[in-house]
């Protein structure tokens, strides 16, 4: 049996993409603050309920998801990194093609950085998604470099790595803020 998703599964996914997309639009337009939750509901075609239902986080959620893709693509990287190359490498390079750090990002993507870095809500709603992988990006630099589980050196390095998007994504140049703030790290975590 093929593991194409079922129709069931198709249209849950395209109502998530309706009300995501409308939001996007509607907040590039009008602003975050002066969107309504109902109103991203009309825009999709759906009911507030439904919203509330594929998107609990509310807003904020409408633009950075939930967090479970982010600590996936995280911890991903680390796992999945090229032979020979350090984790704090690797979480340099999937932190470089994220939000404000992408390179040559189309138009929209610029401008919901910018949403995101200028709206207090967003910003601290995406702080909280990066802060929250924080115990799986430990464990899994734990996984992959052999040392202790409950290392705190590492919750500590995960924590650092963490911060990162809020502190160098909102200053004039963030690639060369991630830049800087990851040769520090090399110097704190020389062999990771």
């Amino acid at each position: 049996m093929p593991d194409t998703p079922g129709r069931r599964d198709r249209k849950k996914a395209a109502t998530r993409h309706a009300l995501a997309a409308a939001a996007r639009r509607l907040f590039l337009e009008h602003g975050f603050s002066e969107v309504t939750v109902a109103e991203i509901a009309d825009a999709a075609d759906t009911a507030v309920s439904t919203l509330f239902a594929h998107f609990p986080g509310g807003k904020e959620a409408l633009v950075l998801g939930d967090g479970d893709e982010r600590e996936q693509s995280l911890t991903t990287a680390v796992r999945h990194r090229p032979e020979g190359m350090s984790v704090l490498q690797a979480l340099h390079d999937f932190l470089a093609t994220r939000g404000p750090f992408r390179p040559d990002p189309d138009p929209e993507a610029r401008r919901l950085a910018a949403l995101v870095i200028t709206t207090p809500a967003l910003r601290t709603y995406a702080r909280t998604l990066w802060t929250g992988c924080e115990t799986a990006l430990a464990g899994v630099i734990a996984e992959e470099t052999g040392r202790p589980a409950d290392d705190p050196s590492l919750r500590l390095l995960a924590r650092y790595v963490l911060e990162i998007p809020d502190l160098a994504g909102t200053t004039p140049d963030p690639t060369a803020a991630l830049d800087t703030a990851f040769a520090h790290l090399r110097r704190g975590w020389p062999d990771l």
